[in-house]
């Protein structure tokens, strides 16, 4: 849902010629997959479209390509800095801390019901109007 969120609020702020976004997994669960049905729905009820996401795994070459890496929970975020090694770990951060959200983890709506994803897209919505225009104002983000 995140990665849906934030294409669409790149574009309506005139950025998506010069933002990339692209998510991944820290796991290789459901690897090639569709994102979650009640993800889908959810995001789907509120404008988006999610149709095109396919679960893919965080590769480490990954580091040096991105200027920004952001995890969703602190797991994710332990994961993730532990494939850099020390080396990127300036441009791997928690969502929750950059987007304005207290440093809270995004929490996984995976075994829940239908509520518990919009509570979770709700979360990412404001998220990611904070981080657009975190990204607007201030190039240099990730340092």
């Amino acid at each position: 849902m995140a990665e849906a969120v934030l294409r669409a609020q790149i574009a309506a702020a005139g950025l998506d010629r010069r933002v990339q976004v692209d998510s991944a997994g820290t796991g290789d669960w459901h690897l090639g997959d569709p994102m979650d049905r009640k993800a889908s729905i959810q995001l789907t009820r509120n404008g988006y479209d999610g149709e095109s996401h396919r679960a893919r795994q965080f590769r480490p070459s990954w580091l040096a390509e991105r200027d920004l890496i952001l995890a969703m929970d602190s797991s994710n975020l332990r994961n993730l800095r532990a494939l850099a090694d020390g080396d990127e770990d300036h441009r791997i951060r928690l969502f929750g801390e950059i987007a304005g959200l207290g440093g809270v983890d995004v929490p996984d709506p995976y075994y829940g019901d239908q509520a518990d994803f919009a509570r979770v897209l709700a979360m990412l919505e404001t998220g990611m109007s904070r981080l657009v225009a975190r990204i607007t104002s201030d190039p240099e983000i990730s340092a």
